[in-house]
């Protein structure tokens, strides 16, 4: 739209001419409806050249790019129908272990073993049906009990051992012998006195009475520790002649 005024106006732009030396005006060399020649052609210019652009403006053809059409997809609709829902489990349920029936096989199991990074093949592997034989059970066995060492008479007092010789006895010229059986302490001190056999009273009055006071033993041991024991002592009584 810039061009028809640009080319209106250079068609009616008055010529200016330089006035020969001498003179002190310029003067015009076309003036704008001063040339009656002029002026209608100017006038035509001005008003048919933009018209005309106008017109071949509207007249030409516009190109307009049509997208191209897609055949419509012919088919059938099918409507697939809705699987049920499960079964919600009971809460009271258990689950049933299933166990082999007859009709049922068991497949081979092949194991394999690894041979330079290789899979080497060994063979079927059925297992055994049967239950396990573990044989008797195992009792566990206690550890074996250490053993008794028994008391002994304790050297160093064995000079204190005899019994004084009871006088009734003595003046009778009877001898004999007491057997007792004494409680030996873990200190080593008789703790009780007991008559076994004896071939008078005053024998065993006599030994009783040296026993509880004079009597040392080494105490009997289990695994080093020392315990309480009974042991059975012997006691003669004879007259010594002068």
């Amino acid at each position: 739209m810039t061009l028809i005024p640009l080319i209106s106006a250079i068609m009616t732009a008055p010529e200016a001419t330089t006035a020969p030396a001498g003179r002190s005006a310029t003067l015009s060399r076309a003036v704008y409806g001063s040339d009656h020649r002029r002026h209608p052609v100017a006038a035509l210019l001005a008003v048919g050249l933009p018209a005309a652009l106008v017109a071949a403006v509207a007249l030409s053809p516009m190109i307009v790019e049509t997208p191209p059409k897609s055949e419509p997809i012919t088919g059938t609709l099918i409507e697939l129908p809705k699987p049920p829902p499960p079964p919600e489990p009971a809460q009271d349920a258990k689950p049933t272990p299933k166990t082999a029936s007859a009709t049922e096989s068991v497949q081979p199991r092949v194991e394999t073993v690894p041979l330079n990074g290789d899979r080497v093949v060994v063979g079927p592997v059925i297992p055994d049906a049967r239950p396990l034989d573990r044989g008797p059970p195992v009792v566990p066995v206690d550890p074996p009990t250490p053993k008794l060492v028994l008391a002994e008479l304790d050297a160093r007092f064995a000079g204190a051992f005899q019994p004084d010789y009871p006088a009734r006895e003595q003046r009778r010229g009877v001898e004999g012998v007491v057997k007792v059986r004494v409680l030996i302490g873990t200190d080593g001190r008789v703790k009780a006195v007991e008559l076994v056999s004896t071939d008078s009273p005053g024998f065993f009055e006599e030994t009783k009475r040296r026993a509880l006071a004079k009597w040392r033993f080494r105490p009997a041991t289990r695994g080093g520790v020392a315990e309480e024991s009974w042991k059975v002592m012997t006691v003669r009584f004879e007259i010594r002649n002068g």
